[in-house]
């Protein structure tokens, strides 16, 4: 049992190694990459929050100011790093039949400062907060799930006030986009990084909206989109147009509804009934339908999915499809709980692409190594390197890091605990910088 313990604390050790090795170039020099270490270190130790002050504790700082420093002053690339954990997501967890999975989580917070801030509705409470949102792409597929993109909501009540945007260090290219839009942005760069998926899910945020479904026809991407009610098909409400077609089928047509399961949850197989119904075609082999669930218990409660899927997908697929969504929200809790993804410290716009972009590393290499403990991908890919050159850019403020040269030992046990695992080489590029009034520069590190 020893021995097994010790040939699993290696190859977690090797992985983590592995994760380094693809982000290093990004950080210029020594002072950071190490900095880089301890921070992805302390996001996986066990301790009670991974805030400035035990982040700094675990890597054996005496204060945050180094902590806080590496997210506010050092020059790095958020966006860069956002790269190569979908490339690190690709090479241990890329499934041809993947699904992205579009959503967004809430971090409640005091005060007016942090970027983004305000009293709006978020499902983290239920209820209209003083809080961020964050926008997130999920990938999901057969080898396991984690969360690939993110972008900081900016509401009107932000855009349009643009020193209070400089104080939060919000460049002043950045302007209002709505949340389906920065979904839309977060599922072009998924393309762009030549991502191995097929499907796009989603609620009915992004269900609604008509660029994104017409983004995915153009380039032959399926979708399972959850709308409204109120959601308008043929001229007419879901609800009416499929009343409609529920009463023009003939008496001999084959049963309408077919119960099956949505895949498993906290209390076993998510059970509905379910009906499709076609209502067009769509690119060449492709058909778009309204898929309906119903509830078992309430026979009224129904909720509605507009699909597009090359033509012939069964049922089945599409209510599997369907039930990936619910991914995310394991991601978010899994982040949250694990890799501290809402327990920063940093008011600033990149500051909290920093935080959570790194927190989202930590949680996909948590996955990969539940996937190779359970007889996975592992360590046996082929790496595919560094991310493809340099797409959307997170225009950072620059400075230097003071980190202490106490680095812990790769082979931490606080690590193994926490860990679930692999990765590749990353080159060095130049990074785009900002002013802390947000006028973005090319420099190399």
């Amino acid at each position: 049992m020893t021995r097994m313990i010790g040939a699993d604390a290696a190859g977690w050790a090797q992985s983590f190694d592995e994760v380094l090795e693809r982000i290093g170039g990004r950080f210029g020099r020594a002072e950071p990459r190490r900095r880089v270490e301890a921070y992805l270190r302390g996001l996986l130790a066990p301790v009670e929050r991974k805030n400035g002050w035990q982040l700094a504790e675990a890597a054996g700082d005496a204060t945050p100011d180094g902590v806080q420093e590496f997210l506010s002053r050092v020059r790095w690339d958020a966006d860069a790093v956002r790269d190569d954990l979908q490339s690190y997501v690709a090479d241990h967890l890329g499934d041809p039949n993947a699904v992205l999975v579009l959503d967004e989580t809430g971090f409640l917070k005091k005060g007016i400062k942090s970027a983004g801030v305000q009293r709006q509705y978020t499902g983290t409470a239920g209820r209209i907060e003083n809080a961020q949102v964050g926008v997130f792409l999920g990938y999901a597929g057969r080898h396991g799930h984690a969360l690939i993109d993110r972008a900081l909501y900016l509401p009107k009540s932000w855009t349009d006030d643009r020193a209070r945007c400089r104080a939060a260090h919000v460049p002043d290219a950045v302007a209002f986009e709505t949340k389906p839009a920065l979904g839309l942005g977060m599922l072009e760069r998924a393309r762009a990084a030549e991502l191995p998926f097929a499907w796009i899910a989603g609620d009915s945020v992004y269900g609604g909206d008509r660029a994104i479904r017409r983004w995915a026809e153009d380039h032959r991407v399926g979708y399972v989109l959850t709308v409204t009610s109120g959601q308008r098909l043929a001229m007419l409400p879901v609800t009416e147009w499929f009343t409609d077609q529920v009463d023009a089928r003939p008496g001999n047509a084959p049963p309408l509804w077919q119960r099956l399961s949505a895949g498993d949850g906290a209390k076993g197989p998510r059970l509905y009934d379910w009906a499709c119904v076609p209502y067009r075609g769509a690119a060449q082999g492709f058909q778009c339908a309204l898929l309906v669930r119903r509830s078992l218990t309430d026979p009224d409660e129904l909720t509605f999915y507009l699909t597009h899927a090359p033509a012939g997908t069964p049922l089945c697929d599409l209510v599997r499809i369907a039930g990936r969504r619910w991914t995310i929200e394991s991601n978010f809790e899994q982040a949250k709980g694990e890799v501290g993804l809402d327990q920063y410290e940093v008011r600033s716009y990149p500051g909290w692409h920093r935080h959570v972009t790194l927190a989202m590393l930590a949680h996909a290499y948590l996955a990969a190594l539940r996937q190779a403990a359970i007889g996975g991908r592992g360590h046996d890919k082929p790496r595919r390197g560094s991310a493809a050159p340099d797409r959307a850019r997170d225009p950072t403020p620059a400075g230097r890091s003071r980190r202490p040269a106490s680095a812990r030992h790769r082979g931490d046990p606080a690590l193994v605990r926490l860990a679930t695992t692999p990765s590749a080489a990353g080159k060095t590029r130049p990074l785009a910088t900002a002013d802390p009034n947000g006028q973005t520069t090319n420099q190399k590190a």
